[in-house]
């Protein structure tokens, strides 16, 4: 290669830099839309056959179909926003030091109906999340997930369908806590890939349900890349996700 076009390389080679450069100092300084208005839940159908239902010993994810009729007794639950919140989990390098990044929203929805005297027949509807909600202790980094890695002005919501519950059966006692495992498939960005989120719930009253629900992802099943910012390093692939839940009834 001569030396013109080792210099005509060399300037295209800048001239990228520079609108790459641009682009990025643009995505994390500028705004980002808000939500488009308070997340609702999608409404849980008790007409339709009971919600999938797998065997303790079942460890893959994909669904196990009921063919049963749904329980007598079902009670329509729905998670209080105001007591509930979804969250990441993260760790990265900032200049140099180890550092464990949290984001969490309020602005989660869903439904779950419930039969005390079986368990079994639980329903567990579309879970969601605004994903232009999610807040770290950073607005820079904040705008960088917004706009660069979730792209939420296209994808406003993260949602979690269910396919199958593991690991509960039986009747309830009120104020006993249940573990169990609830299959389905994860939506984040224009990527849907099957987890399974490890899920503790109790009754504190007929009338009200706490839990907890945790699953881990790989970043990169869902083509999630992080954008080359100086001073952060080592992104790890892992995320972890956390829901914390209050879920009531009115009737």
């Amino acid at each position: 290669m001569n030396r013109r076009n080792i210099q005509i390389a060399a300037i295209i080679v800048v001239l990228v830099m520079i609108g790459a450069g641009i682009w990025l100092y643009k995505a994390v300084q500028g705004d980002t839309k808000a939500a488009s208005g308070p997340i609702t839940a999608v409404p849980l159908d008790l007409s339709a056959p009971s919600a999938t239902q797998a065997t303790a010993a079942t460890t893959e994810v994909s669904p196990v179909v009921s063919t049963a009729a749904p329980a007598a007794g079902l009670t329509r639950f729905q998670i209080v926003q105001a007591e509930s919140k979804a969250s990441f989990t993260l760790d990265e390098q900032l200049n140099g030091q180890p550092k464990t990044v949290v984001g969490t929203t309020d602005q989660i929805a869903g439904e779950v109906a419930v039969s005390p005297s079986d368990l079994s027949s639980v329903k567990v509807g579309v879970i969601s999340v605004n994903a232009r909600t999610l807040a770290t202790d950073s607005d820079r980094r904040d705008r960088a997930i917004k706009n660069i890695i979730l792209s939420t002005d296209s994808y406003e919501l993260i949602t979690f369908t269910p396919t199958g519950i593991v690991g509960l059966s039986g009747s309830g006692t009120p104020g006993t806590p249940y573990t169990f495992q609830i299959t389905g498939n994860l939506t984040i960005r224009d990527k849907t890939v099957p987890v399974v989120f490890q899920t503790t719930v109790t009754a504190e009253s007929s009338t009200r349900l706490s839990g907890t629900a945790t699953t881990t992802v790989n970043r990169g099943d869902f083509g999630l890349t992080i954008p080359n910012v100086p001073m952060v390093a080592n992104v790890s692939e892992q995320v972890k996700i956390d829901i914390v839940f209050v879920a009531t009834t009115s009737s």
